[in-house]
């Protein structure tokens, strides 16, 4: 799926919902169902600065293709970048970086956040687009099985 099609898709779940409380509460859903970073990418370099919580956030080019993976110490962030990793995750590098993450606007997560953790929502966008860039820049993401690029 391309990404502005799985941002229709999370808008259109989201619209279901009647009122904040309700999707805080899939937030916390989605976060309980947030598959963890293994343990040894939990490291400074990959700890993302201006989130309110701890947020680990790693990434590779693999076949033309970023994955990255995270992880985080509060619930809501964790459901919050379950959602931007469902939009980015598989995606070209060049379309990520060129992306317009519109969803976070349209199901109204940046207006009912705190500043804080709103920042935080930025930081994160902005370190997976800077992977993404890097991955373009240094080399085109590897075609071949086997040929990974870490970030």
């Amino acid at each position: 799926m391309k990404i502005n099609e799985i941002q229709d898709a999370i808008a259109a779940e989201f619209s279901e919902f009647e009122d904040w409380l309700d999707k805080y509460e899939y937030l916390i859903k989605l976060a309980d169902n947030f598959e963890p970073m293994e343990e040894k990418y939990k490291t400074e370099k990959n700890l993302i600065s201006g989130c309110q919580s701890e947020l680990w956030l790693y990434g590779k080019c693999e076949d033309g293709r970023m994955e990255f993976y995270a992880d985080s110490s509060a619930l809501i962030t964790r459901g919050i970048v379950s959602l931007i990793l469902r939009v980015l995750n598989h995606q070209p590098p060049g379309d990520i970086a060129e992306s317009d993450l519109y969803f976070i606007d349209s199901i109204g997560l940046k207006s009912n956040l705190s500043p804080a953790r709103s920042n935080g929502v930025s930081s994160i966008i902005e370190r997976i687009k800077q992977s993404s860039r890097l991955a373009m820049s240094q080399q085109p993401c590897a075609r071949s099985a086997g040929r990974v690029r870490r970030l």
